[in-house]
């Protein structure tokens, strides 16, 4: 295997293990093509609950599974919601807090070792991902409900909430709940630094070779609980330019493309043998601000921010018009607790000059930074609202970098940032990436000392731990306009996600960033 340096040493001792199980993988999949998958960034670790991230979930959703797998072939567009056994057989409601979850017991980690209750219990654990100090700290943003998960026997495991929540099984199956091994997980954390760069999972493929920044290999797993892989292997290789990726599919070097431009899709399309295939994602593009910089600190000067962005124009400019402006932080799957007469996202430049006036803004420098490739039509968004921000009368300065590792985030005025929903509730949403386990409040610092942050973190807690609608359908609702009053940020679009595709691969993408590549959704023609 080929690790970057500062991670060399601290992987080397798993590799005869994963080399040995990668070649005994091989010898049974001879009879099966190899994918190779051209995306635009990869991950710089495995550990499926800190690589909680657009590139790092479309390769860990392979190596890795969850207790309860959300179905999203059940409804049209690829973007259901219904909940089917995953790693459990089945799970019962007990009582308002606990949740019971009978284990399958033919599952084996990818190094040999049978799932156990222990694992799922190590996997939940306050000092991995559930508690306030967990090691992994993005996971308190998803399990902090939880008061305990106990095992019962060896294949039943209960989860006990501190509150009755809604949503305990949307939340085990989806973010941060993939089932790592215990032993192996505290094994590599040994030598890692506290954090596994490679757990091993239980997925349908397991990880071969890692270059850093360059590809990811992993090979078919045929001891895989749910059926054969259907792929001998799949290459993720790392293709920032667009146009490189574009023409690595059309030589047949890659059988699949991420992050298609809406303007390449014709030329895609003209070719025999691929295709593009398109979602609209469960996934909004944002900008995030430094509510504490002296600049931009007064709410009034973000909101004249807000107002003066014309996201229709963004949307037909960038997207073709296929890309879809929501009615705030919030999307109509949230069902009952989906406001339809929410007025946000509004375009008024003339109030945005008014808002400046009162503010008294001085035309301090706001610098808005963004990364080229990260998100796709990134730079040209930029390019176009600091446009935009001109035209009311904002001082304005570009700030493209190549990455964001080296930079103190809560010192950005403006950065770009992007909001999956996690669960089909507001919980998924807004609080869970807005709510004081988030980036803008918790790490990053974007969100700090605002007028009206603590209600907001106030109401957050009642939807999070309130089943009754009529308790958390008004909560919800008043999240939604202080966020929009206290302006950390703002909502550009849901984009389009556009796949190049072999016409010879069966495979549907779907509203999330997962690459499901699990037999029921991989196949290839003859």
């Amino acid at each position: 295997m080929t690790f970057s340096s500062p991670f060399r040493r601290a992987v080397l001792g798993a590799t005869t293990a994963l080399l040995l199980a990668a070649t005994s993988a091989l010898a049974m999949s001879q009879d099966r093509p190899d994918l190779v998958v051209g995306v635009a960034d990869l991950p710089p670790t495995l550990e499926p609950g800190k690589e909680l991230s657009n590139v790092g979930t479309r390769v860990n959703y392979s190596v890795f599974d969850t207790l309860i797998r959300r179905d999203f072939l059940s409804a049209e567009g690829a973007g259901g919601s219904a909940l089917v056994p995953g790693l459990a057989t089945e799970w019962t409601r007990l009582d308002s807090l606990t949740l019971e979850v009978k284990l399958r017991d033919d599952v084996r980690f990818h190094n040999g070792a049978p799932l156990t209750a222990e694992d799922v219990v190590f996997t939940f654990s306050p000092e991995r991902l559930s508690g306030e100090n967990a090691i992994l700290p993005e996971g308190p943003a998803y399990f902090s409900v939880l008061a305990e998960v106990k095992a019962i026997d060896e294949h039943t495991v209960q989860f006990v909430t501190k509150a009755p929540d809604p949503l305990l099984e949307h939340r085990i199956a989806s973010w941060a709940s993939w089932i790592v091994n215990k032993a192996d997980w505290e094994e590599k954390a040994a030598t890692d630094g506290g954090i596994p760069m490679f757990p091993v999972g239980t997925g349908p493929y397991m990880l071969d070779e890692y270059k850093a920044d360059q590809s990811i290999r992993l090979v078919a797993f045929d001891d895989y609980f749910d059926g054969k892989p259907t792929a001998a292997s799949v290459t993720f290789r790392e293709i920032p330019e667009p146009s490189t990726r574009v023409a690595g599919l059309v030589s047949g070097e890659f059988d699949i493309i991420t992050n298609v431009a809406p303007d390449q899709i014709a030329q895609i399309n003209s070719y025999d043998d691929i295709e593009t295939r398109s979602v609209v994602l469960a996934n909004s593009h944002v900008l995030a601000y430094g509510t504490q910089d002296p600049v931009i600190q007064d709410a009034r000067i973000r909101q004249a921010m807000n107002l003066s962005i014309d996201r229709q124009l963004l949307n037909e400019a960038l997207w073709g018009g296929q890309a879809v402006v929501p009615n705030g932080h919030q999307y109509p799957e949230f069902g009952e607790m989906y406001n339809p007469d929410h007025n946000g996202l509004e375009y008024n430049p003339e109030r945005a000059r008014e808002l400046l006036a009162e503010a008294g803004y001085d035309g301090g420098l706001i610098k808005y930074t963004t990364q080229p490739n990260y998100y796709l039509n990134a730079l040209p968004a930029a390019q176009a609202i600091i446009e935009m921000w001109k035209a009311v009368g904002l001082n304005v300065e570009l700030n493209v970098v190549d990455n964001y590792s080296s930079l103190d985030m809560a010192a950005l005025q403006v950065r770009t940032w992007s909001n999956s929903t996690r669960y089909p509730d507001p919980v998924g949403g807004l609080w869970n990436l807005w709510g004081p386990f988030g980036g803008p409040q918790r790490g990053v610092g974007n969100w700090a000392n605002t007028e009206n942050l603590d209600r907001f973190n106030e109401l957050g807690r009642i939807i999070e731990s309130n089943v009754e609608l009529d308790v958390r359908q008004p909560a919800a609702f008043e999240m939604l306009e202080l966020w929009e009053k206290d302006a950390p940020g703002t909502i550009l679009y849901q984009p389009l996600e556009t796949y190049g595709v072999s016409k010879d691969v069966n495979w549907q993408p779907y509203t999330f960033y997962y690459m499901d590549l699990r037999p029921y959704n991989l196949s290839f023609k003859d």
